[in-house]
């Protein structure tokens, strides 16, 4: 079993979930049902499939897991665009988190690539 803690990617992943948390409160309250939860459980899926997937001692089992985390980034980047397109978040926040998107959508791919060379 690795260390999730010590993944680059998983790191990534928490400090996003952390923005995401701090940036959605600042969103509509009645938003808190729909958009937010859904970001934020979003968000969190990411980090959760890189975490489980370090449990396995199965790299079929883990690339799956990947690729999950990689849907769960195309989520939460819909949904950012959404809520930048509501005026919900402001140009400026959105281009952080859309780096940080960006970075741990690289990192995803090549570890997925790693995982399916072996």
């Amino acid at each position: 079993m690795q260390d999730f803690i010590c993944l680059r990617v998983w790191q990534k992943a928490h400090d996003l979930t952390r923005k995401i948390y701090q940036t959605t409160r600042k969103f509509p309250s009645e938003e808190k049902p729909g958009l937010i939860s859904q970001i934020r459980k979003a968000s969190f899926s990411i980090k959760s499939n890189v975490e489980e997937g370090c449990i396995n001692n199965n790299d079929k089992e883990f690339a799956r897991l990947i690729s999950s985390a990689q849907g769960s980034v195309c989520e939460v980047q819909s949904k950012l665009i959404l809520a930048k397109d509501l005026y919900y978040l402001p140009d400026n926040e959105f281009n952080v988190l859309e780096q940080k998107i960006l970075e741990i959508s690289i990192i995803l791919s090549t570890l997925k690539q790693m995982l399916r060379s072996y």
